[in-house]
């Protein structure tokens, strides 16, 4: 019941200014994600002790792991006055009493709002000794109030590379990975694959091990996982740099490459089949390695898999909703199985997904719709809906309400995830990964028929 007002898209009012339930989160959000897939670092929010709090609780949620970040805990004076000595104060109680090897300084509305410079005041902290020898201070300007988590993930992981990465002018053999948003288990594969193409590389950031650690009985501030100082600091030294998404990474790569002279490719994140064979081929390229025989099995493995579930994905609709990076190569695989994305929302502006959803649904989904930024959030792609209903349902947790009110099949993906358990343990890009998702797919669509179909329609084989 709770959602059975929403109107269908023809009759509903055209929105100007006005959210309703939004496909997307605020900045700081993703800055404090990237920081913690560097080793040793403390993600700092620069505002007050309730944003702090609600980043940590939406990533701790999802995760299901313990976020450890510190806040210069505004008061009414800081707020108005600004937050130059909260800040100041605050680096010289962390260095002292946590012991990070990094502070990473992200902004929130509120700071960003009365006009803090996050640059000038981490130098002033420098120049007046506050920050120990050895340690460090990485700062990024995050403003709530535009674009989204994935923004602030992509500014903090330029503030990394702006800090750490030098040309020494001796290459390395070696290939940057600039990872986009996605699960600690995603960029273990990753790396496995890396492993089996036997390429020699450093990510930033890698959360694996960080926000799946294991239990070992003892607690760890800054667990075993994490790009090291000394790995960003050789990343402008590398053959070349492969960045995975357009919004999380592009802009990384950019600047590594205007700063060291490091060529980049970018790529989509590895999901599905021909975002997977693009990830392969440009890791090959910037490697000058072969591609394996091992890799090909996988990819075997995959389109066999996929060749035995086609007739069941023919023709179902659905509706995806997420961030872009994601989205896309999601999307694609999803019209390659023969599925119809016909409604498709981002909260992530950016003029690169309408290019991209338009290559990619134009011709082969006559009557998809799909929009990003601020207006397309969860009530449009309800009124969507409404107007074209779908066999399927992919998003994050908050697309549930909707699912059950129009009894749709609803497969959680991306971020936040906040109902299940288990998420970040299983990956879903490379061949491998894109072989789990499909499974997922299927089996909650046969799932489905059992429970609804006529008596007649209930067989043991399907």
């Amino acid at each position: 019941m709770l959602l059975r007002h929403t109107k269908k898209a023809s009759e509903a009012v055209d929105r100007k200014a006005l959210t309703i339930n939004p496909a997307k989160t605020c900045q700081p959000v993703g800055a404090m994600y990237a920081a913690l897939g560097v080793h040793g670092c403390l993600p700092h929010s620069h505002g007050s002790q309730g944003c702090c709090s609600y980043h940590r609780t939406a990533l701790t949620r999802h995760y299901k792991e313990p976020v450890m970040a510190s806040t210069s805990s505004f008061t009414e004076g800081s707020s108005v006055f600004g937050g130059q000595a909260n800040l100041l104060q605050s680096i010289s109680n962390i260095f002292a009493i946590y012991e990070p090897e990094i502070i990473a300084v992200h902004s929130t509305c509120l700071s960003e709002t009365i006009g803090d410079d996050l640059k000038q005041i981490t130098e002033k902290a420098i120049a007046d000794g506050k920050v120990p020898e050895g340690k460090h201070l990485v700062q990024a300007s995050t403003p709530s109030y535009i674009g989204s988590h994935v923004t602030g993930y992509s500014n903090m992981v330029k503030g990394f590379i702006d800090k750490f990465a030098f040309n020494t002018g001796e290459k390395k053999r070696q290939v940057n990975l600039i990872s986009g948003w996605v699960e600690p288990s995603d960029m273990r594969e990753i790396k496995r694959i890396m492993k089996i193409m036997k390429v020699p590389y450093v990510m930033l950031p890698d959360t694996s091990d960080v926000l799946d650690a294991p239990m070992t009985g003892k607690f760890q501030m800054y667990p075993n996982g994490g790009t090291t100082i000394s790995e960003m600091a050789s990343m402008g030294d590398s053959m070349a740099t492969v960045a995975t998404g357009h919004f999380c990474s592009r802009d990384s790569a950019i600047h590594l490459e205007n700063k060291c002279k490091v060529p980049f490719k970018l790529t989509d994140v590895p999901i599905g089949v021909k975002a997977t064979d693009r990830f392969i081929q440009a890791v090959s390229s910037a490697a000058k390695v072969s591609i394996p025989e091992e890799v090909n099995v996988e990819r075997g493995r995959l389109v066999d898999a996929l060749a035995d579930m086609q007739q069941y994905f023919y023709n179902k609709k659905v509706a995806v909703y997420g961030d872009p990076d994601t989205l896309i190569p999601l999307c694609e695989f999803l019209v390659d199985l023969g599925m119809k994305p016909m409604a498709v929302v981002s909260g992530t502006p950016g003029k690169e997904f309408a290019k991209r959803m338009e290559a990619i649904l134009a011709e082969k989904v006559p009557g998809a719709k799909f929009a990003n930024g601020s207006i397309a959030d969860m009530y449009k792609l309800h009124s969507w809906i409404k107007e074209e209903p779908v066999d399927l349902i992919i998003g994050n947790t908050y697309g549930k309400y909707i699912a059950r009110d129009e009894n749709i099949p609803f497969l959680r993906y991306g971020f936040p995830i906040l109902d299940r358990i288990g998420h970040s343990y299983f990956p879903t890009v490379g061949y491998m990964g894109t072989l789990s998702l499909a499974k997922d797919i299927l089996n909650l669509l046969m799932d489905y028929q059992d429970a609804n179909c006529i008596e007649e329609k209930f067989e043991l084989v399907m």
